[in-house]
């Protein structure tokens, strides 16, 4: 089994290249602001650099690190695309480092332009208790943050939880 290598963030430009400020730029989005650093620690943990994870995420058949993802396939979605194996390991990747909404995870695939079919699919596949995103959300804002219970709940609405995955977040953290 090969190991990731690492990769320098930064990578010395190429001559004739275009540097990174001359590429075009895609939108910022909101929920960045606040995953960003939960990002930044993922990819620093060297646990997230293991053979194990990657090989987990290479097989959509088999559970992903986080106990909330199972991939259940029916007989007749047995036959998949290679753009929907590759939503389903991303939606398994942000999941594994971040919580989600389902809107929110579907907004994220779309964003990096897998199609809504796919975006959808795939965050259909997966086995995931949106109670329990909606409980990881809240506690990774209240680490950076500080909300009124009211307004965690009304943020983790605006972020694609249901009225009652947000109370249950607010509920389980605040």
């Amino acid at each position: 089994m090969n190991t990731p290598s690492r990769v320098e963030p930064f990578p010395t430009p190429q001559p004739g290249y275009p540097s990174a400020t001359d590429a075009p730029r895609k939108p910022k989005k909101l929920g960045w602001l606040v995953s960003a650093p939960v990002l930044a620690l993922a990819l620093a943990a060297p646990a997230w650099n293991g053979a194990t994870a990657a090989a987990d995420i290479a097989q959509p058949e088999i559970a992903a690190p986080v106990s909330t993802l199972v991939v259940e396939f029916s007989p007749a979605k047995r036959d998949i695309t290679s753009s929907q194996r590759n939503a389903i390991r991303s939606a398994q990747q942000y999941l594994a480092y971040t919580a989600f909404s389902r809107s929110g995870l579907i907004h994220q695939l779309e964003y990096e332009e897998f199609s809504t079919a796919d975006a959808k699919f795939a965050v259909d596949s997966l086995n995931v208790d949106w109670n329990e995103q909606a409980a990881k959300c809240a506690k990774q804002y209240l680490e950076y943050t500080s909300f009124s219970r009211s307004g965690l709940i009304d943020q983790l609405v605006y972020d694609g939880f249901t009225r009652a995955q947000a109370e249950h977040g607010a509920n389980a953290s605040y």
